[in-house]
């Protein structure tokens, strides 16, 4: 009991060897979490480029993506277990190694076989550094400045993203695709230096395996290349009535459902599914899907609405998330400071309202919006994620025992990570499926007695004949262009209706803020680690 009271007070007021130099550590794992996070969206702008390189169709190229982000996601959740295995900062230095290694070996490759393996290997390195970089990042901070840890923490979480398609665009233009692998190699190996230098695993870390789980490792494996696989293929192949992706969503719930029943028996299991029965986390990880829904929904959507709609070039499509990310940059420290003042649920309840309000604005833009139409609204949304981005990574982790550190954060990754996943595939889904719905409900009206639909016929004819056309021959294109506004009306208002879906489900979620605690600083969070 002395010990242990001796370590809460020494907790509380003098701060561990590792506190040393926390910014210093802190900007360190934050660096290779920018990394693997942007690796997930900077090489989206260069598949054009290398569809002519290694001859491949669209559906083909996007493998390049799809094969980094099952490895990636592999590694997210069973970081705690390598890190049990090898150390935490050797998992962390070993994953950078792997991960800079991979992004040379990706600029290089001259088959298609090869850039698939090497992306594997890069979702291998890259997957474990976000975990492991949270928990790090949570521990090296005293307890009245665990909000700004997450600040900083998500500051690289959300600036990847963002700057990833405007990075890549610009480089694909000036150097070709393989230097947005190449660009990740200085930044690596500063990680890695400062990483060995300034980083250190703690005395109380926990190391070593008695027995490889190799049953779960097959498991979750199996169960989440499948299901990464559906979500990331099933809008193109029309999802069940597909007989492969019917196989493919049998395959992903019955192998994820048996690890769930395995882990849960199992005295060392590869991921520690026990966590999830503190509360804290349990409610954090809820509620950080959502705002990985709204985080990553967005950054795929409103790119392919300034692409497809309002005829942005794909740099400045890019450029169209700069004013939300600034916001949300800006917005963090602010979230991270009021953390110890403010209650976690009066931060989270202002971010879902915000998220509602600047959702809902969005869904109502029309073809003539302008960049500052879309900025508005985007500014309002960047900073409103930022509060509830900062409080769930913070108040997930407050009462979780500092051993467990690791896997807790893995899991709250995980969770947001597979909420981005199935964002990618609701929302593409919903703008076809509500893109077909309104389609045929503007088809209905267009009738030669509808006096609106004469007006825009015999406007169209007029324009026709002023360049050449003689009447007879201005039908069939008077009616194309008409089809061609009609198709444009009906995409505008599929992703509006998406925009919409989005605003809802913030309001759905907002009563499940009464179940984070009151208060986000706690006295004496380490105490747990003594029991």
């Amino acid at each position: 009991m002395a010990a242990g009271a001796a370590r809460s007070t020494g907790s509380s007021q003098t701060p561990d060897p590792v506190q040393h130099g926390k910014w210093i550590v802190a900007c360190s794992v934050m660096l290779g979490t920018f990394l693997s996070v942007m690796d997930v969206s900077v090489v989206n702008v260069a598949m054009p480029h290398m569809m002519g390189s290694f001859g491949e169709d669209l559906l083909t190229i996007t493998w390049v993506s799809t094969s980094y982000s099952i490895a990636e996601i592999i590694m997210v959740t069973m970081a705690p277990w390598f890190a049990a295995l090898f150390g935490r900062k050797r998992l962390f230095l070993l994953s950078m190694a792997v991960f800079t290694v991979a992004s040379v070996l990706a600029g290089t490759a001259v088959t298609f076989p090869q850039i698939i393996f090497y992306r594997v290997l890069q979702g291998i390195g890259g997957g474990s550094l976000i975990p492991v970089s949270q928990a790090i990042a949570r521990e090296v901070f005293p307890p009245a400045e665990q909000g700004m840890a997450m600040a900083v923490f998500a500051m690289g979480v959300t600036l990847a993203p963002a700057i990833g398609p405007v990075v890549g665009g610009w480089l694909v233009d000036n150097y070709g695709w393989p230097w947005v692998f190449y660009i990740n190699v200085p930044f690596a190996i500063g990680g890695l230096i400062m990483v060995s230098t300034f980083v250190h695993d703690p005395p109380y870390f926990k190391r070593g395996i008695n027995r490889v789980d190799w049953s779960g490792i097959a498991l979750l494996t199996i169960g989440l290349t499948a299901m990464q696989i559906v979500l990331e293929r099933g809008e193109e192949v029309d999802w069940f009535a597909s007989h492969w992706i019917c196989a493919g969503a049998g395959l992903s719930a019955a192998a994820l459902t048996a690890l769930v029943v395995w882990e849960l028996r199992s005295p060392e299991p590869v991921i520690n599914l026990r966590l999830f029965r503190n509360l804290e986390l349990s409610v954090g990880s809820g509620l950080g899907a959502l705002i990985g829904f709204v985080l990553y929904g967005s950054s795929f959507v409103l790119p392919q609405l300034t692409q497809d709609l309002l005829n942005y070039p794909a740099y400045q499509a890019g450029m169209v998330l700069l004013p939300r990310a600034l916001a949300m940059l800006i917005a963090m420290p602010v979230a991270g400071r009021l953390f110890n003042y403010v209650s976690p649920r009066v931060m989270v309840a202002f971010g879902l309202i915000s998220i509602f309000l600047s959702q809902y604005w969005i869904g109502a833009l029309t073809l003539s919006a302008g960049f500052w139409s879309i900025a508005a609204p985007l500014i309002l949304l960047g900073g409103g994620l930022a509060f509830p981005m900062v409080t769930l990574s913070t108040v997930s982790l407050s009462s979780m025992p500092r051993p467990s550190m690791t896997g807790a954060a893995s899991l709250y990754t995980l969770s947001r990570r597979i909420a981005g996943n199935i964002a990618y595939a609701v929302l593409a889904t919903m703008i076809a499926r509500r893109e077909q719905f309104h389609r045929a409900r503007l088809v209905e009206g267009v009738t030669s007695l509808d006096p609106y639909y004469a007006r825009m016929h015999a406007g169209f004819t007029a324009r026709l004949v002023q360049h050449g056309l003689n009447t007879a021959a201005t039908s069939g294109p008077s009616l194309a262009m008409m089809n061609a506004m009609l198709n444009r009306q009906s995409l505008m208002m599929a992703y509006n209706d998406t925009n919409w879906m989005v605003a809802m489900m913030a309001l759905v979620v907002l009563p499940f803020v009464l179940l984070l605690p009151r208060h986000g600083l706690k006295p004496q969070p380490s105490d747990a680690a003594s029991h």
